[in-house]
């Protein structure tokens, strides 16, 4: 597991930018995208317990890509 303990912009899991927006203070006032996604809660009770809680998982390793594709508006 990478480091990820002070880094709110990185995902626990892998490492990766986890585009959370309240991480930057430049969108912080805009709600993250992982409040449109369900998440499986055994996703999350798979994390070690030192890293539940600090920052936002990735899309990908919170097995949430096919929602957010879906919720994307299509372009005609």
């Amino acid at each position: 597991m990478p480091d990820t303990k002070n880094t709110p912009d990185l995902c626990p899991a892998c490492g990766a930018r986890n585009d959370c927006t309240l991480a930057d203070p430049r969108t912080a006032d805009r709600a993250c995208w992982c409040y449109g996604v369900s998440i499986d809660p055994a996703v999350l009770e798979a994390l070690p317990a030192e890293l539940r809680d600090k920052s936002c998982l990735c899309p990908r390793c919170a097995q949430v890509e096919a929602q957010l594709q879906a919720a994307r508006p299509s372009i005609p």
